[in-house]
C-alpha cells in the first residue's frame, strides 16, 4: 500500500531563497471527500491520485497513477468544486526536499510548504522561511481548498 507522510507549513515570503524552475499544476477532485480522487496535470504529464483518510493529519494512504493527458483534461471538466491552480517550486534544505506551492485564482495569497517524510518521527531541519505548521488543519488540504477557497475564509 502507498503511504504519504507529509507535513505542511505556512511561509514567510520575505525569507525565501530565490525561486527557480517552478512548474504549473492544475488539479481537480472527482471526489473531494475521503477517500479523495484527484486529477492533476503538470506540463504534458497527468495523474489520477486516490488519497485515504488521515488519522493524525500527516499520514494517509496514497495511490498515484499516470494517465493520458487527454483523459485528464476531459476528467478535469467533470470535477466537483474549483480547479486548484498553483506553481510548485522544489527547495532543498539540509538533506530534505521541500515543495513550495504558490496558489492562484480563488486561492491567491496562499503559500504552503510541504515536506514528505519516511516516517512520522523522522527529524528534519525547519527552514527559517517555514512558519506555522498547518498539517492538522483540514482547511489547507487541496481537496478542501477546491470546495472552500482561501479567498472565502
Amino acid at each position: 500500500m502507498g503511504i504519504e507522510i507529509e507535513r505542511k507549513f505556512l511561509v514567510d515570503t520575505a525569507k525565501l531563497p530565490p525561486l527557480l524552475n517552478g512548474k504549473k499544476l492544475l488539479q481537480g477532485y472527482l471526489v473531494p471527500r475521503t477517500p479523495s480522487i484527484r486529477i492533476r496535470t503538470s506540463g504534458n504529464e497527468a495523474f489520477l491520485t486516490i488519497k485515504g483518510d488521515s488519522s493524525n493529519g500527516i499520514t494517509r494512504s496514497e495511490f498515484e497513477y499516470p494517465i493520458p493527458l487527454t483523459d485528464a483534461l476531459e476528467l478535469l471538466k467533470q470535477c466537483k468544486g474549483l480547479l486548484i491552480s498553483k506553481i510548485r517550486y522544489e527547495i532543498s534544505h539540509e538533506g530534505h526536499l521541500w515543495e513550495l506551492d504558490i496558489f492562484e485564482n480563488e486561492n491567491d495569497g496562499l503559500i504552503v510548504a510541504e515536506i514528505e517524510l519516511e516516517s512520522e518521527d523522522e527529524e528534519f531541519a525547519l527552514p527559517n522561511w517555514a512558519t506555522t505548521e498547518v498539517s492538522n488543519d483540514p482547511r489547507y488540504t487541496n481537496a478542501s481548498l477546491s470546495q472552500l477557497p482561501y479567498s472565502q475564509w
